[in-house]
């Protein structure tokens, strides 16, 4: 009978020649991992509109499917901008082992933000150069997408998949707050225990980071509210534009600097975002633009401006609405004409994962192993779709883990480093062992 510090230096040394083996098999995919990106980049999935979501979706589907994936496609009818021309098509392969186990899930999400000017390569055209592939999506998060598929058809191929089920997704609208993604599937129960334990998402926060959540988020729609009359005889009306003038005054001089005080523990990244912050978002008053010829000559009796107020763990809610607020019943008692409407356009609370759960051990265990480095533990300065998977689809055990610099998601240019993306996918790859390893399964 062997002993057992025998046994357990033998399965310690079969544990490592198997990990070796599967990172010699993603590094051997590297063509394959960029010619994935290209692909994906190359379906110009702009949101909005929501252009050719479903033939994204379907390439990722056939590509499972072929590796003996289950396929399911999931339209989001009735979500916002879902229709005919731009139907919302979320995709989900599943697939097993033969035995009972726990079930990770990478979810990725297939919109872009529109391409923008100042590019100096196609933004659709999926361009290798200087060890990157550039492109509308490269990072934030086709990259990401490409390296999870990779990394889990690499534990298919090594047998490595002994208990359990692992899951793939690609869904829509992330970048508009993902009502029609990640939000409608959690309502199906597609993220929710007992059929998920643990989530990925392939988001860019940097290789080595293991990212358990982001600030809150409130945007709303502010209008101001006026009387028309002639443009030479303002006078005789009452110009919302003015006073739209005298709300952006106030969130200037009042509001701005009092964000800048308040200071968070959460370990968001980069350190500008570590405090609350506003952004307006858009505005307009008066006559529309979409028109030929000059302008008539008229006092507007409308404007409306749109802000976006991320905000801290350690703040309240609703007094983030009452800062607004208060601004507003201010200016409507001390300001003659003014009067406004407020409207909510939506709203997330702060999210973060215990630093002890299963899923960041696993993947911080796997990014020291590959990369020989401590992960750092980072909170995001905007939502993602791990909103959904924890309000809705009540599962804890959630984070964001990707290949990409969070600086350039939607910049021109934007980038992923394909040495990135192979690391990536193995850090990917031995953190699914670790969380789906049994007793006689692989574990680091």
């Amino acid at each position: 009978m062997r002993s057992d510090t025998h046994a357990a230096t033998t399965g310690a040394a079969a544990t490592g020649a198997a990990t070796s083996r599967l990172f010699r098999r993603i590094d051997q995919r590297r063509d394959d991992l960029v010619a994935l990106t290209q692909e994906l980049i190359r379906i110009p999935t702009v949101n909005p509109p929501g252009d050719v979501y479903t033939d994204c979706a379907e390439l990722i589907g056939r590509r499972l499917a072929a590796r003996g994936f289950g396929v399911e496609y999931v339209r989001a009818e009735g979500a916002a901008g879902d229709s005919d021309r731009y139907p919302r098509t979320n995709v989900i392969a599943r697939i097993e082992a033969p035995r009972p186990g726990p079930c990770v899930h990478f979810n990725g999400h297939i919109d872009v933000v529109p391409a923008g000017q100042g590019w100096t390569v196609d933004p659709f055209g999926g361009v290798v150069k200087d060890g990157r592939v550039y492109g509308r999506g490269a990072c934030d998060m086709k990259g990401g997408i490409a390296a999870s598929i990779i990394a889990v058809e690499s534990l298919l191929e090594e047998g490595l998949l002994t208990a359990g089920a692992l899951e793939i997704s690609g869904t829509v609208d992330e970048e508009s707050g993902g009502y029609g993604g990640v939000g409608h599937l959690a309502k199906l129960g597609y993220f929710s225990r007992p059929r998920v334990d643990h989530v990925i998402i392939p988001e860019p926060l940097n290789v080595d980071r293991v990212c358990i959540g982001h600030r809150g988020v409130w945007w709303a729609e502010i209008e101001t509210k006026g009387r028309v009359a002639h443009g030479s005889m303002p006078f005789l009306g009452n110009c919302a534009v003015r006073h739209m003038g005298a709300v952006l005054h106030r969130i200037e001089t009042e509001l701005i600097p009092r964000l800048a005080a308040k200071r968070t523990d959460m370990p968001v990244v980069p350190e500008g975002a570590r405090q609350s912050t506003i952004n307006i978002n858009a505005i307009h008053g008066g006559q529309r633009e979409d028109h030929d010829g000059l302008p008539s000559p008229m006092v507007p009796d409308r404007c409306r401006m749109v802000i976006d107020r991320r905000y801290l763990i350690e703040e309240d809610p609703e007094a983030v609405r009452g800062e607004i607020v208060a601004i507003l019943e201010d200016l409507r008692r001390t300001r003659p004409g003014f009067d406004y409407e407020l409207s909510e356009v939506l709203a997330f609370l702060p999210t973060m994962t215990d630093a002890d759960a299963p899923v960041v051990r696993a993947v911080a265990a796997a990014i020291e192993t590959v990369l020989g480095r401590p992960a750092q533990q980072v909170v995001s300065p905007g939502t993602y779709d791990q909103k959904h998977v924890v309000r809705v689809g009540q599962l804890k055990d959630c984070i964001a883990y990707g290949p990409g610099i969070l600086d350039l998601a939607h910049q021109p240019d934007e980038w992923v480093g394909i040495d990135d993306m192979v690391q990536a996918a193995q850090v990917m790859a031995l953190a699914t062992l670790g969380l789906m390893g049994g007793d006689d399964g692989v574990r680091f």
